[in-house]
């Protein structure tokens, strides 16, 4: 067969596929303008799941199970009012795929909602029964943008008339400065925290025309980065980590050096016009009820204060925030230095010396690595077992859709399709091809005395991010330097004690040392919460990342119970995704389209 019968072949089937997509699409939007549930559900195989972002719910909502999706979208529909759902012709046309080893026809769809136009993902099973091609498995729904509160991106960018050619009046820079003082009022979102989650929220409201300020403790844009230990890079590659509407260069490396991420998030800041005090601590806040704002004190690099009254308080500074120093028998006893990695640089100062590292986590094995490659003397130590993953090829493998061909966005959109039960056996099967990639490497590391698992239902490394935010390592080499013997391993429950000259074992030996590195985690988010803000806010909102009882992430990216407190945090395409639906949420606030929740 020749290449033009193949290609009129893939023509065909493509045309065949969206025809399938689009019958289900009107019998879909008929069924909701009647609101008719029964006739929702039967357009839905059993185990199927509908994901919404927004949309919907105003909220992120998973349903699982075609006999509460047809109800839940019908009850939705009454205020919702959604409309024109056709195959988006602006993005990757239908295909059909394998997703978790199911056959689907993947669509990208739009719509349009009483007060806004939509985005999502459908996948039809095609499982060569009488319903192929006619039920759906997954339904994914987003909200893209808000009617006559559309971003200033593209045709709806800004004209420049405020500031171009005006002669004797003040130019772009003169008001950008003016912008950044807030000398005559107060923004009407505050931002806590200037890394990816920060810059990504503050560019998104940006462009909806919110107030917005960011403030972070560090002297300078991207020292959240910078100021992190020497030799750090990127885990994962760059084509998913890109930050909302400017995209990494073409000619940086594939794992990004930390000194090169900060002086672009510095870039960033400035081209996305963000307004940005740096030098500048949150230390206490509390909502006042009745005029809905918050008091929210912040202590700039010069010691003075000033409290504000955002309508909004945005928590972006990381998944956990304060250093955990655990109570370790004998601790005080210990006359060498003790360091927790949060505070660490680079180990040069400590050539020639003997190390000991608390912690097997990412922050662990990279510091140890360090040491070593200063010349110390490097032991790690060992509490618990822990997940090794190498960074190629197997943690590629949880990127791998962003290899598939579509553009960014659509890549985005098919990964926020999955519901918590997918993300599960997603991670599964990923995990079973990861086992045998990194079979030598989980074999040299059993060899040599080091507690492996995979998670306790074998989901690995990236449902232990989800669910506790540390607990694995992608491996930089350091692996390799243990299983050689070139950095030492010793366990936790081996060590009777620390005394002043390292740690005593159970054996009666001494380990000796100079210097303890504590890579031993942070106090879970709610906990600065209560700092800044009290018991009773803490109480309210609960706990903050980790899975909720809906399987999403607990009070990320979505309204708490607390009214104008809101939290970001995660991976540079966490951050990208989720800041769009967070920034409508607050804009959809401002403009009095939803209530209190």
């Amino acid at each position: 067969m020749n290449d033009v019968d193949v290609s009129a072949l893939t023509e065909q089937r493509t045309a065949s596929d969206a025809a399938l997509v689009t019958q289900w699409l009107d019998r879909f939007e008929a069924a909701l303008r009647t609101d008719d549930a029964a006739a929702l559900t039967y357009l839905f195989q059993a185990d199927s799941h509908w994901r919404d972002l927004v949309a919907f719910t105003w909220h992120i909502t998973p349903v699982i199970g075609a006999t509460k999706i047809g109800p839940a979208l019908a009850a939705a529909q009454q205020n919702v009012k959604a409309s024109n759902f056709t195959i988006d012709a602006n993005r990757t046309p239908p295909r059909r795929v394998k997703r978790l080893g199911v056959g689907v026809i993947e669509a990208l769809i739009k719509f349009e909602t009483k007060l806004g136009r939509g985005n999502g993902v459908l996948r039809l099973v095609t499982d060569n029964t009488a319903q192929s091609g006619t039920q759906a498995w997954v339904l994914l729904t987003t909200l893209e943008e808000l009617k006559g509160f559309e971003e200033h991106i593209g045709s709806q960018r800004p004209t420049g008339e405020a500031y171009s050619r005006n002669f004797g009046g003040e130019n772009w820079l003169d008001q950008r400065i003016k912008s950044q003082a807030y000398e005559d009022r107060d923004p009407t979102v505050l931002v806590i925290g200037g890394g990816q989650a920060g810059l990504g929220i503050a560019a998104r409201l940006n462009q909806l025309d919110i107030d917005t300020l960011v403030v972070d403790r560090l002297p300078r844009v991207g020292d959240c980065w910078r100021l992190r230990y020497h030799s750090l890079a990127l885990h994962n590659e760059i084509h998913a980590n890109h930050l909302p509407y400017l995209p990494f260069p073409p000619t940086m490396p594939k794992y990004i050096p930390k000194d090169m991420l900060a002086n672009w998030f510095e870039f960033y800041a400035d081209a996305m016009e963000i307004n940005f005090w740096t030098g500048t601590e949150f230390i206490r806040g509390s909502y006042d009820d009745d005029k809905q704002h918050w008091n929210a004190t912040v202590r700039r690099a010069d010691g003075g204060e000033r409290t504000m009254h955002p309508r909004h308080v945005i928590f972006a500074n990381g998944v956990s925030g304060i250093p955990k120093i655990p109570d370790l028998p004998g601790l005080k006893d210990f006359k060498g230095d003790v360091i927790h990695s949060h505070s660490f640089t680079e180990g040069s100062a400590w050539r020639g010396k003997k190390a000991l590292v608390l912690g097997t986590g990412n922050s662990g094995h990279d510091v140890a690595q360090d040491l070593h490659s200063h010349g110390a003397d490097t032991t790690i130590i060992q509490r618990g077992s822990g997940t090794v993953v190498s960074i190629d090829p197997s943690a590629k493998l949880n990127y791998a859709m962003y290899d598939e061909g579509p553009p960014l966005e659509d890549c985005d959109l098919v990964a926020s399709a999955a519901t918590y039960p997918l993300i599960v056996k997603g991670y599964q099967l990923a995990v079973k091809h990861m086992a045998e990639l990194d079979k030598e490497l989980i074999e040299g590391l059993k060899d040599a005395g080091f507690k492996y698992d995979l998670g306790h239902d074998g989901t690995g490394h990236q449902m232990k991010y989800r669910r506790r935010g540390g607990g694995y390592y992608l491996d930089a080499g350091c692996s390799g330097l243990i299983i050689g013997g070139e950095i030492g391993l010793l366990q936790f429950d081996t060590i009777e004690r620390f005394t002043a000259d390292g740690a005593l074992l159970k054996d009666g030996t001494t380990i000796p040392a100079d210097l303890l590195i504590l890579a031993t985690g942070y106090y879970a988010q709610q906990e600065l919460v209560r700092r800044l803000m009290g018991d009773a806010v803490a109480e309210k909102v609960g706990e903050i990342w980790g899975i909720d009882d809906d399987g999403e992430m607990g009070n990320m990216w979505k309204r708490t119970a607390q009214e104008g407190l809101w939290f970001i945090a995660g991976s540079l395409a966490q951050c990208r995704i989720y800041s769009k639906y967070l920034a409508l949420q607050i804009k959809a606030t401002e403009e009095g389209l939803i209530g209190p929740r």
